[in-house]
């Protein structure tokens, strides 16, 4: 597996990383513990070296999942996890909104620490930009934490250009995670360039559109109602249809390749920039090979040029999340 150094840091991490959100429900039920501890040290054992979790997955028991999973590899691995939605223990844990205050950032890191049974955390992204917490007071935070031997980098999650900048000012900031593939490409206006220009890299999550772009996936496809994409307005059937163009496009090109629609969607973002790592997640081994594959995949300046224009023709329909969702990103 190749590597990617994240920006102008010293952190490498394997070119296709492991999102392991859905391993503790999301897309659907959570899988099982024993079951998806395997698929992860299998990731491992084939070369992928970057893993992303965050509190509020399950919430705490996907950062358990990880943490128990990965101990056998501490120093070879790298563990993102993030922080910044607040939460109410009455039973189950539950969250319950935005919360980046220091004094709370600094509590739940104590709990990420535990939970992923590390001294110090890797990655630690703000997951959200929360609008009560001006950005310079979450960047002194973790910079705390990083003086103190708790976290040895600081991330950002779908946060605006100037956010960036305002935060990457008190405290560097290592990468910045968003959403980011053939079909949302909103990354590419202001905060590649923004990134770009300071030295940070760029952790794409859904890539493959939140399995959409495997081809997997088609008009007639039905989405359980534990699946967040039951709500989402992109993947109604009406939209399907019509994005379904997208996958045709990938899937010409995986044809001529040898390879996946998947496998192309990965290689197309390994191709935007060399400090590029895109997260595809996955609860099945067979998924996480496929991917591993698309670092392989070499497309060429004239497939690069074809792919933008076909897609540039292409007008996917449908809203990326439900409205609540949608307010909490690019502040």
């Amino acid at each position: 597996m190749q590597k990617r150094k994240l920006g102008k840091s010293n952190l490498e991490v394997s070119a296709i990383g492991l999102g392991c959100m859905s391993m503790s429900g999301g897309y659907g039920p959570a899988g099982d513990k024993q079951q998806m501890i395997s698929v992860i040290r299998a990731a491992v054992e084939r070369g992928v070296t970057f893993f992303d979790t965050a509190q509020v997955y399950g919430p705490f028991s996907n950062e358990e999942l990880v943490g128990e999973a990965l101990a056998p590899f501490r120093g070879h691995v790298v563990i993102a996890t993030k922080f910044g939605f607040k939460f109410e223990h009455g039973g189950a844990p539950r969250s319950v909104g935005l919360d980046s205050r220091p004094a709370y950032i600094k509590q739940g890191v104590e709990g990420s620490l535990k939970r992923l049974q590390v001294d110090a955390i890797d990655l630690f992204y703000q997951h959200r930009v929360d609008p009560e917490v001006p950005i310079e007071d979450v960047a002194g935070a973790v910079k705390d934490l990083i003086q103190q031997g708790k976290v040895k980098h600081f991330g950002l999650s779908e946060a605006a250009a100037q956010t960036i900048r305002r935060a990457h000012a008190v405290q560097p900031v290592t990468a910045v995670q968003s959403e980011y593939s053939l079909w949302w490409k909103r990354p590419e206006a202001e905060v590649l360039p923004t990134l770009e220009e300071l030295g940070i890299g760029f952790v794409p999550y859904s890539p493959l559109g939140k399995g959409f772009l495997t081809g997997k996936i088609n008009e007639r496809t039905t989405f359980a109602g534990s699946d967040l994409r039951s709500r989402i307005p992109r993947f109604t059937p009406e939209a399907r249809k019509v994005n379904q163009s997208l996958v045709d496009l990938l899937g010409g090109i995986a044809e001529r390749k040898k390879s996946t629609p998947a496998q192309v969607a990965l290689a197309w973002l390994l191709a935007q920039k060399p400090w590029i790592a895109p997260i595809p997640g996955t609860t099945k081994l067979a998924r996480i090979e496929e991917n591993i594959g698309a670092a392989a995949i070499e497309l060429t300046p004239d497939d690069l040029r074809e792919i933008a224009s076909e897609a540039s023709k292409i007008t996917v329909q449908g809203a990326r999340y439900p409205e609540e969702l949608e307010r909490l990103t690019y502040r």
